[in-house]
């Protein structure tokens, strides 16, 4: 598909943009010349992102930041309006994790996931506002999870702090609305992506961890982002069946899928492999200082690069609509048999 560039080109700053999602969407929003500000700890990551988005034709700025820092957020909103003028796009992306059993995460391990992962989010969205709101213009997109919605075993530190991100946007967009402003805020709910994530989180498992199946490409969740970005009137996006089976089980019967969880969810997180000597948590210091890891993980062999789901999300009023003239045929023809 081609994308047609802007006449005027955005300015999008993406936090977490090294890796993973973040890193998908350094690429998906240069390939149509948005101007772009990067933001994260590793300097070999930045480099090359900067890199990819420079040789797709866009502007880059980056920066070195931690968003657990309220004044580094302010900083990087500073630099972007600087270098590039107003903001008018914010991606919130950077987070850490802790696989391990809620006992063995200890205090300061559970508080720097809760600093980075959900508070990073909070300093970054008030630096954004700070701007947009004067101007009555502006987008944050939220990059969430299905795990926003349900908590899953060996994961109480991001769990916790997804839905607290989860509640916190529900609350801020409320405000917004009540108040008029332009401004807009939505959030993108992801099923298990293919990110190097599971080889640099904090592990305690006996095994390498990884994503729950479905696994999904990172490329598919930035699409997503940049179509949230760009239709910023829905409060979330659900990316893949799985999400959508997840969130909609979650709301009819939560008990039951609290043991199914308990069942599968800790076997499905776990390989048999041993954990590699050479994975280093990223907890405390970044692992893309010295080497950039890019966008993927090491599960492409069984990773989706597609989602129905996703399109349904952004399509419901055309669903709707196709609803509602199945209905009334329906009736029409009930009617005409005189039912």
């Amino acid at each position: 598909m081609t994308i047609r560039k802007r006449s005027r080109p955005r300015t999008v700053v993406i936090t977490g943009a090294t890796a993973g999602v973040g890193r998908a969407c350094v690429r998906a929003f240069a390939a149509r010349g948005d101007r772009l500000v990067l933001v994260a700890r590793g300097l070999a990551g930045l480099r090359a992102a900067s890199a990819e988005a420079q040789a797709a034709g866009a502007e880059v700025r980056t920066v070195l930041a931690d968003v657990a820092d309220p004044e580094a957020c302010e900083g990087v909103a500073e630099r972007a309006e600087a270098e590039f003028g107003p903001i008018d796009v914010w991606v919130n992306d950077a987070f850490v994790s802790v696989f391990a059993p809620f006992t063995e995460i200890t205090p300061e391990e559970f508080q720097r996931v809760t600093e980075v992962t959900y508070l990073g989010y909070v300093n970054a969205t008030r630096a954004a506002l700070r701007r947009m709101l004067p101007r009555d213009h502006g987008t944050v997109v939220q990059v969430g999870s299905a795990i926003a919605y349900r908590g899953i075993p060996l994961q109480t530190a991001y769990s916790g702090a997804k839905h607290a991100i989860q509640g916190w946007h529900e609350a801020l967009r409320c405000e917004l609305l009540a108040s008029g402003s332009g401004v807009r805020v939505t959030m993108v709910q992801l099923p298990a992506v293919n990110t190097p994530q599971f080889d640099w989180v904090l592990n305690r498992l006996r095994g390498r961890a990884r994503p729950v199946p479905p696994v999904h490409q990172p490329e598919l969740a930035a699409r997503a982002v940049r179509f949230a970005a760009d239709h910023p009137g829905r409060r979330e996006y659900w990316v893949g069946a799985s999400t959508a089976a997840t969130l909609i089980a979650n709301a009819v019967a939560p008990g039951l899928l609290d043991r199914y969880l308990a069942r599968t969810g800790i076997d499905a997180q776990k390989e048999d492999r041993p954990r590699r000597a050479d994975d280093r948590p990223n907890l405390w210091a970044p692992q893309d200082s010295d080497e950039d890891r890019g966008a993927h993980g090491r599960f492409d062999a069984e990773s989706r690069e597609h989602s129905a789901q996703l399109w349904a999300s952004q399509h419901h009023g055309l669903l709707a609509a196709a609803g509602g003239a199945a209905l009334l045929g329906a009736a029409a023809g009930a009617l005409a048999r005189g039912r």
